[in-house]
């Protein structure tokens, strides 16, 4: 085997990847965007983790992608360690999927023309025909993921072919045959199958050099099974450095990946092993082709889970044991948090993991799960500062205070964790979605910050013992009222994405505006009159003034949702129709607000 042979060897698996790679993202792509939720949100039991992870793992063709995704959903705390480990078991199973495609190689053609023309190369040729014209020629979104599969699978084929051509002079190779054996001692032969695995970074890519080299015939059984145990070892080393960085329990989940490989390797190891120096089996002097390694590969690694399922609990007390707690998180509250500043990052924005970044549809869920997670905070600091308003508390201002170092801390995590997403690929509803959420989160925020206004005018006026005129107090119960209002029903329209409520928060906006105007001139009235003093009168257009700016950001976040649903291009012309022409039940819900707010 010379030179030219090793690097046709290194460009087939080149191909190999790339096309194993672009297969698995079209895959996933037509399977649907809620692949990834479904692993999270039906794992709840081990049997259903490992069914999930199975399928999970067939479709985009990488049982180190899919553990990676649930050491995030551990590390954000969405998944416990336990729930993890059916999933890892279901992984596992999983990525044998790939070792019976890649077994399609061994179909070949011979003289008869009609035999020829089912051959894997007439077939891969074809395949990458068609996948050609769809991925450059297809307008629709599916046709062009189609169009990938199909020039995934065509490339991957090619790839297996290269590296089979590669490495077929090995068969006349006396120097090969006599290093092959060397491998049928088991601690060696699992040894290259960790060394191989963990340089390619993958157990499938493992498992088709192991096929392509089958097809010189000088692999034997057993060389192949102690190889392909090594390679399930070996394939824990990309989640155990996704896992740097991570909590305890995400760590846990990543090396329970390594326990399981180790543990399965130790016991079949002992058991087969064992019966073979009692029955002597005869196979295992036998070749194996690409067929027959991808049934050993299946059969392994079920095997394996079958004998560790019943042992979830004990997998978990172990990986417990091997990751012991951070100082840190040892010197933490009985809650698990640390003290102090760091307090102010308990909450959804743990979930915003970097892991799910390359899944945009984990990374979305998220970020819509810390958005509401932030919308209730302001919404509930809005209400806690319209109750001081009333009857002052210092212990609900220093509450306040402190809740809006939290939402300023929401906004910077979700917004740069926004930006991150907006690098890749989405589907339209997804690209709807974190358009809303860039337009909003300042709203949020903006809201958090009026809120805050309201809490010092708040106690501005128990400091200085001001009291309003039971007509001012009055009008301004009224138009807070009317603002929490405005505020729970733009917030609703946006969690629940809902155009129909988002309707309702414009006419609002208006008569709020409508009546702060009417109150500030009230408010002049009554120092005219000796009502109130005059340093009322600053104190009371602040505060209306926070009132009316934080209707206006519900009116942002609204006419934002309704923007994207509807494709406007104006805002300013969209609310000037909507005002003028009274569609969407404008003058209606206009009516019923003032009948309800208005004085």
């Amino acid at each position: 085997m010379g030179i030219a042979n090793v690097i046709s060897l290194l460009g087939g698996i080149a191909l190999f990847l790339f096309g194993m790679s672009l297969m698995g993202d079209g895959l996933k792509s037509v399977a649907g965007d809620k692949l990834e939720l479904f692993l999270w949100n039906l794992s709840n039991t081990p049997i259903k983790g490992v069914l999930l992870g199975a399928v999970v793992t067939a479709v985009i063709q990488s049982s180190s992608t899919t553990t990676v995704m649930v050491v995030g959903f551990v590390n954000s705390s969405m998944m416990s360690v336990y729930q993890s480990i059916g999933v890892i078991m279901g992984a596992n199973i999983g990525t044998s999927a790939t070792g019976w495609l890649l077994s399609l190689s061994q179909i070949s053609g011979d003289d008869n023309i009609w035999i020829s023309l089912f051959s894997t190369s007439t077939i891969t040729a074809v395949v990458a025909l068609i996948g050609i014209v769809l991925w450059m020629f297809s307008k629709s979104q599916t046709q062009h993921h189609v169009g990938g599969i199909l020039l995934g699978f065509a490339v991957l084929m090619y790839g297996m072919n290269a590296m089979s051509d590669a490495v077929s002079p090995l068969k006349e190779s006396e120097t090969f045959q006599q290093f092959l054996t060397t491998f049928e001692n088991p601690l060696l032969a699992i040894l290259m199958g960790v060394v191989i695995t963990s340089v390619l970074q993958s157990a499938s890519a493992a498992v088709g050099i192991l096929q392509a080299l089958s097809a010189t015939g000088t692999i034997t059984f057993a060389a192949a099974v102690p190889i392909i145990m090594g390679i399930g070892i070996g394939a824990s080393v990309p989640v155990l450095f996704s896992a740097i960085g991570a909590k305890r329990d995400g760590k846990r989940t990543a090396y329970t990946y390594l326990i399981i490989n180790v543990i399965g390797t130790l016991v079949w190891s002992v058991i087969f092993y064992a019966l073979n120096a009692i029955f002597d089996f005869s196979v295992m002097s036998s070749t194996v082709n690409s067929v027959e390694i991808a049934l050993i590969n299946s059969v392994y690694r079920i095997l394996m889970v079958a004998v560790l399922f019943p042992f979830i609990k004990q997998l978990e007390k172990l990986s417990a044991i091997l990751v012991k707690p951070s100082a840190e998180e040892a010197a933490a509250p009985s809650g698990g948090k640390p003290a102090g500043d760091d307090a102010l990052d308990e909450g959804f924005t743990n979930s915003l993991e970097d892991r799910f970044i390359p899944h945009p549809t984990l990374a979305v869920e998220q970020s819509t799960l810390a958005m509401r997670d932030m919308a209730s905070r302001v919404k509930t600091n809005l209400y806690r500062a319209t109750l001081i308003m009333r009857e002052y508390s210092s212990e609900e201002y220093e509450e306040i205070q402190a809740t809006e170092k939290i939402i300023d801390r929401y906004e910077d995590r979700i917004g740069a964790y926004l930006v991150k997403i907006t690098g890749r690929e989405m589907t339209d509803a997804q690209n709807k979605r974190v358009s809303s959420f860039l337009h909003t989160i300042s709203d949020f925020e903006r809201i958090g910050d009026h809120a805050v206004n309201l809490s010092k005018a708040a106690q501005e006026m128990h400091d200085k013992s001001i009291k309003f005129s039971k007509s001012a107090d009055d009008e301004l119960d009224n138009i807070m009222c009317a603002v929490n209002e405005i505020v729970s029903t733009s917030f609703a329209a946006f969690s629940g994405f809902d155009i129909s409520v988002a309707y309702r928060v414009e006419p609002l906006e208006e008569l709020i505006d409508i009546l702060c105007d009417k109150a500030k001139l009230h408010h002049i009235e009554r120092i005219r009159a000796g009502e109130c003093e005059l340093v009322h009168g600053f104190v009371f257009n602040n505060i209306m003034t926070d009132l009316e700016r934080i209707a206006d950001h519900c009116s942002n976040i609204a006419v934002a949702l309704i923007e994207l649903e509807e494709n406007i291009s104006d805002t300013h012309e969209y609310l000037t129709n909507l005002r003028n022409a009274k569609t969407h039940s404008f003058q209606q819900y206009f009516d019923e607000y003032e009948n309800k707010f208005g004085f």
